[in-house]
């Protein structure tokens, strides 16, 4: 496929790009855009064809599963089969953020999706162009992070499109990424794990878990 390079402004993305985008997601297609710190391959969670092509695009071993963004928290209800007070605890403390929480994923959501493990990793982003279009949508998106697996994160359109071309639909450039990354939490079972360092620290989640 030939990847189109389509530049959007990052604080306040131009409609008929955000559009553009939208319409490709809902025809099933990979596209690839900023986040809060890096860019990502995003897609629809809910086309098998879609979910497919994410795992091709990256080289992405199939037990691996593949993170959710979330335009809110009934969105993110939707998605879980049960919701705990910690989720909750951390969600109205760090979203929208670089949290990414690990959670029992719903039924609706295909297995394939969880990796086969039947759990969920959901974040809402700050990101302007991210919430716009999950809000246009009005569906949550796959985003993984737009690299081959086992390559550097890319931070840059540009970065994307050369590492992406060919193997993506549409790369929307908003400029350069910076900051950490998400911190990823899993409070599945009966003690919560920290699985990934990133802008939150270990010591924020404790305290704020602390009464739970």
């Amino acid at each position: 496929m030939a990847t189109d390079l389509v530049e959007i402004n990052p604080e306040a993305p131009q409609p008929e790009v955000l559009e553009r985008a939208a319409a490709a997601l809902r025809r099933g297609r990979v596209l690839a855009i900023s986040t809060d710190a890096l860019y990502a391959l995003v897609a629809d969670p809910f086309n098998l064809c879609a979910v497919a092509q994410v795992f091709h695009a990256k080289g992405r071993a199939p037990h691996r599963s593949l993170p959710i963004l979330v335009g809110d928290l009934p969105m993110a209800e939707e998605l879980a089969a049960e919701l705990s007070n910690r989720f909750y605890l951390l969600a109205r403390r760090f979203w929208p953020g670089p949290l990414t929480i690990i959670v029992p994923a719903s039924a609706k959501v295909p297995l394939k999706v969880t990796g086969n493990t039947g759990r969920l990793a959901l974040r809402q982003p700050r990101s302007n162009i991210a919430r716009q279009l999950l809000a246009l949508l009005n569906q949550p998106l796959i985003a993984t992070s737009a690299n081959i697996s086992g390559s550097p994160t890319c931070r840059s359109g540009i970065e994307v499109f050369g590492m992406m071309d060919g193997r993506v639909d549409l790369v929307l450039d908003s400029g350069a990424c910076s900051g950490p990354g998400a911190t990823t939490i899993d409070i599945t079972e009966p003690a919560w794990r920290l699985i990934k360092t990133g802008a939150v620290s270990e010591k924020e989640l404790a305290g704020c878990l602390q009464a739970s």
